[in-house]
């Protein structure tokens, strides 16, 4: 009998647990904490590399999910850190604040809810800021991403059938050793085809491609 009043107890906690996590404003940042979750399971297995948060970061130096968290004072950790810790820590206080506000109904339970997740913003960037002075010293930075500019001047391999003033692709590799494939363009008639090894020696910024040439010999691995 005692056990079953246990085991029926227990069942309560744990259905007044999901059910404060999954109501306002808790549920705001609990669907985030499932997609980081998620996201750290994928890495786990290998699909995603852990810089996937800095995909958004454009070639030309524009600010990504690093560089905004850099100019908040989160920089020096990798991204993909810094925005779980901070996800973390704004479920706790949101999940608090949504008992705290539990017994609230109507418009007054928007509001405060409303207040509570700007609460929990402020508390996980607060604590997450905290976090993170340590773990600069024992996590390695991130490297800034490569700009389009720093590959004028890098070969590349030409990967379509042919390349002309309109259209055409090439794969090239960056300093720190990343290959990307990118869109190409030539000026001339040589034959630029799949497998040539080409130099790079302009960036169109408005159309978004390289001007390449074909690489003088001493650059050409093929004999």
């Amino acid at each position: 009998m005692t056990g079953a009043i246990a085991g029926a107890s227990k069942g309560t906690r744990v259905a007044e647990f999901l059910d404060t996590a999954v109501s306002f404003p808790a549920a705001v940042f609990g669907i985030l904490l499932v997609i980081v979750i998620a996201y750290w399971a994928i890495v786990l297995l290998g699909v995603l590399g852990d810089g996937f948060f800095d995909a958004d970061a454009d070639a030309d130096g524009d600010v990504g999910i690093a560089g905004l968290l850099g100019a908040v004072g989160l920089g020096g950790v990798p991204a993909a850190v810094v925005v779980s810790l901070w996800i973390a820590f704004g479920w706790f206080t949101s999940f608090v604040g949504a008992e705290a506000t539990g017994e609230m109904s109507g418009l007054v339970r928007v509001a405060a809810g409303t207040g509570v997740v700007a609460l929990a913003l402020g508390v996980g960037y607060a604590v997450t800021f905290l976090v993170v002075i340590p773990l600069r010293k024992i996590m390695p930075a991130e490297a800034p991403p490569p700009r389009r500019a720093d590959l004028v001047g890098r070969t590349c391999v030409v990967r379509t059938t042919t390349v002309d003033n309109t259209h055409g692709q090439a794969e090239v590799t960056a300093e720190d050793g990343s290959s990307a494939v990118i869109q190409v363009r030539q000026t001339g008639e040589e034959a630029l085809n799949a497998g040539t090894t080409a130099l790079i020696f302009d960036y169109d910024a408005d159309g978004e491609f390289f001007w390449i040439t074909a690489a003088p010999a001493h650059l050409n691995p093929e004999p």
